[in-house]
């Protein structure tokens, strides 16, 4: 997926100022090689039948050229052939799925996918996830026989632990990120040819990002993201540390926290782009970020997310996404954008409130009818929580999340 041209370089001034005093750091160290840096956005290619590819970034400092956006997973069943079938012939290359998506059977959907389309499989980035919550990383060693029969493939470009956190994996799991117990069994799944770059998707809060950077040893992040976190602090110095240790970043939920925001604004309006599509042009203005997986559930969504990468020449500037900021402020919101404000207050109490958002967004969002199993499936300390607690988390979040609201949501939905 390599291209020979290369589309505007990151102007300086707008990415120091953008990434605040942490993330200056990541352009002093951030030229992992001379002559491919990982902010490098590489132009987009045309393949022989006429299909425009997407413009790519390296994944870390040993991992390839991925697409800007990715094909996010969790497709109801009915459209997800359709979906992935758009997606090729639109010129997207990255495909992210997991083992509890599509209730467990949206792998089958890609296997089946690549018997009717011989070939694709070694043209596409293809990434799953797995839960090791009884054995710890080391079960993923036989967990991922079992991905890749599911997907009817030899290999994974990319393999998560799913949704690394403490509510799912117990307190101890902070320090996977650094330890020699999941650094050996990336080695051993790397060596065996079965997996080519090992991580995890993060639920957690930024010590999570952080052990991963002390420890330095796995290929890749997939974060959940704003680009309106605070400039210098926790998540955003776990970022540039990643990124300084050759660490790819995938950014998630990207847009979960701006299902209310106004479709169109002015200023935005005049470079073409949706408000929507603004927020991607404002992650993508980070160049730690490699790609950015975004949820598809329907044919327009993926023509305005695709669109949207094409588009992509520059960073918005520090007002822009400053406006972009002041506007899902201003919208009703039930989903935690992933920021550190109120991790204090998280390490309090045993409430998944990141997940409980989450799933009641994706009911109300999507009529996403798997947002139940989903919930159910928590521990019951993990849905319980005091009023006084709720809150505590409400605020402390800079985004005025009313989490006193929203548990009474998803009880009402779910319970």
């Amino acid at each position: 997926m390599n291209s020979d041209n290369s589309m505007n370089q990151v102007n300086r001034r707008q990415v120091v100022k953008g990434i605040g005093a942490a993330g200056v750091g990541a352009m002093a160290v951030g030229s992992l090689n001379a002559d491919e840096p990982t902010s490098k956005v590489q132009a987009e290619k045309v393949q022989a039948n006429d299909v425009k590819l997407l413009p790519t970034r390296k994944l870390g400092r040993n991992g390839p050229m991925v697409p800007v956006l990715a094909m996010g997973g969790d497709m109801e069943g009915a459209n997800a052939n359709g979906l992935i079938n758009r997606a090729w012939a639109s010129g997207m290359r990255y495909y992210d799925t997991a083992q509890r998506y599509g209730r467990a059977q949206e792998e089958e959907i890609y296997r089946k996918w690549f018997i009717a389309n011989p070939g694709r499989r070694e043209d596409l980035f293809l990434v799953s996830k797995d839960y090791p919550t009884k054995g710890g990383p080391e079960q993923l060693l036989e967990m991922v026989d079992v991905r890749l029969k599911a997907l009817g493939t030899d290999y994974l470009d990319l393999y998560f632990i799913h949704q690394l956190c403490p509510e799912i994996y117990g307190p101890e799991s902070v320090n996977w990120g650094k330890s020699d117990v999941f650094r050996k069994v990336a080695e051993k799944l790397k060596a065996s040819g079965k997996v080519k770059m090992v991580g995890f998707s993060c639920h957690g809060g930024p010590e999570y990002i952080q052990a991963a950077a002390d420890g330095g040893f796995l290929d890749a992040l997939m974060v959940q993201y704003t680009p309106f976190y605070e400039r210098g602090g926790a998540f955003d110095k776990a970022l540039t540390d990643c990124h300084s240790k050759g660490i790819g970043l995938i950014a998630m939920k990207t847009l979960r926290h701006a299902g209310n925001v106004p479709k169109r604004l002015p200023e935005f309006e005049k470079l073409g782009l949706t408000t929507h599509q603004a927020i991607l042009h404002a992650v993508w203005s980070d160049p730690r970020i490699s790609s950015i997986c975004n949820s598809v559930r329907n044919f327009d969504q993926m023509k305005s997310s695709i669109a949207c990468a094409h588009s992509y020449k520059a960073p918005l500037e520090v007002s822009q996404i400053n406006q972009l900021k002041d506007v899902v402020l201003a919208s009703r919101r039930t989903m935690c954008p992933g920021c550190p404000s109120c991790d204090s207050k998280v390490a309090s109490t045993q409430f998944a409130f990141r997940d409980v958002a989450r799933y009641v967004t994706y009911f109300e969002q999507d009529n996403f009818v798997q947002s139940r199993d989903r919930y159910l499936a928590l521990p019951e300390a993990a849905r319980t929580a005091s009023t006084a607690d709720l809150q505590a988390l409400s605020s402390e979040c800079s985004f005025g999340v009313n989490y006193v609201e929203v548990a009474a949501r998803a009880e009402r939905y779910f319970a």
